[in-house]
């Protein structure tokens, strides 16, 4: 199964990097670097979700509709001339399903850990939304998942990536602090402090159910 290393990666990552950053007017290697969280970021979110009967359900549903990952297709399209404002709000809808009312807390604290400004982090996240989307519904197709277990062990997957490329954020994302959540970790890698429970740390462990 492919992570979400492998996807920043490898071509498609580097045209997606250089896409976003056309888009927003930020330098590629800082869109790089706000990618390599904000991903993992929305990937956990979805994680969590699942984790009940209804948001398993409605995960597959999407999967089988439009983002059965055909937006992955054809990326120089999708940046050509701009992102699409229907993607935009795709993205949006998606940011709001996963992230609740904690989602400007997520922006606001990429926009520190980043040094970049809360705008620019939204429209990076909205982008990043559908494209994460697209790959899990190529990764439940290729791999034949079809129910919410399956559904668990693949975004598993996807969020450990190869920890032997241990230079990438991704890796320092897994597990930290050998408790066999990896959300927590995101939560406090955002926060640059592994169990931080006061500020915009604690506000995101809550959110991701710590």
């Amino acid at each position: 199964m492919s992570g979400l290393l492998d996807l920043l990666n490898g071509p498609m990552g580097k045209q997606l990097i250089s896409g976003v950053a056309s888009q927003t007017g930020q330098p590629e290697e800082k869109t790089s670097d706000v990618l390599s969280m904000a991903m993992p970021l929305i990937l956990g979110a979805m994680k969590k979700n699942i984790s009940s009967p209804d948001g398993a359900t409605g995960l597959m549903s999407a999967l089988s509709g439009k983002h059965n990952g055909g937006i992955l297709d054809n990326l120089g399209s999708l940046f050509g001339g701009g992102v699409d404002d229907s993607i935009m709000q795709d993205g949006a809808g998606i940011l709001g399903h996963v992230f609740g009312s904690k989602q400007p807390q997520v922006e606001n604290a990429l926009s520190q850990k980043f040094n970049l400004d809360a705008g620019s982090i939204a429209q990076i996240l909205k982008i990043a939304a559908p494209i994460v989307m697209g790959f899990i519904g190529k990764q439940t197709s290729k791999n034949n998942v079809s129910d919410a277990g399956g559904m668990n062990t693949l975004l598993g997957s996807m969020l450990g990536g190869q920890p032997q490329e241990n230079q990438s954020l991704i890796t320092t994302l897994l597990d930290a602090d050998g408790d066999g959540s990896i959300l927590d970790d995101v939560a406090g890698m955002v926060m640059g402090s592994t169990k931080q429970k006061g500020g915009l740390g604690g506000l995101l462990g809550g959110l991701f159910g710590k």
